[in-house]
């Protein structure tokens, strides 16, 4: 349902394979533990973020970057993503994100023509460069997580997998305490292969 003059959070992304959220799903299971300190994202909701919009946007924006996007991916072939590696944002050692990384050439590409849409509509310019990664948790409590930082130094180059991406989205997200839920407000399919 489009939003109506009220702002939201909101962020453009495009999710993974089945086959890579259960393999991540499984590698999150043997990582977590009770009372561990990190909130652990859950598989159903992992996403690659293209770009942040902001956490109150103003409706009247999307149209505008809605109509960009189309045009991006209608001139974007299907991807080719590898979900391998793991790490954490700054570093491991005072980690406040825990991440799989991505690979993929056309990606940065990707992402960059999203941001340059974003800026065209009226958001702010990104304040970081954008990363390749999909969030798996995030710190709560840095006072417990040795268990499961010292499981991510062990695994640092694994590989969980390839996923054919053919579409973009927009989203809503609302935070709650449970976890944020994601409303998706608009997709944008690739072009075919030529």
């Amino acid at each position: 349902m489009e939003p109506q003059g009220e702002r939201i959070r909101a962020f453009v992304a495009m999710r993974v394979s089945e086959e890579v959220e259960a393999a991540l799903a499984e590698f999150i299971q043997k990582l977590s533990s009770p009372r561990d300190g990190i909130a652990w994202s859950r598989p159903d909701k992992l996403h690659i973020t293209l770009r942040f919009l902001g956490a109150a946007v103003d409706p009247a924006l999307l149209a505008p970057l809605k109509e960009a996007l189309a045009r991006i991916a209608g001139q974007t072939p299907p991807l080719l993503v590898r979900t391998c590696g793991v790490g954490g944002f700054p570093d491991l050692r005072h980690p406040r994100v825990l991440w799989a990384g991505l690979e993929c050439d056309r990606l940065g590409e990707l992402a960059a023509k999203i941001e340059d849409a974003a800026v065209a509509a009226g958001f702010e310019p990104s304040r970081r460069p954008w990363a390749p990664h999909l969030t798996i948790g995030r710190v709560r409590n840095p006072h417990r997580i040795r268990r499961a930082v010292r499981l991510l130094k062990e695994a640092h180059d694994r590989d969980f997998g390839v996923s054919r991406i053919a579409e973009v989205a927009l989203y809503r997200s609302r935070l709650a305490p449970e976890g944020a839920e994601y409303e998706r407000l608009a997709a944008f399919g690739f072009s075919s292969p030529v």
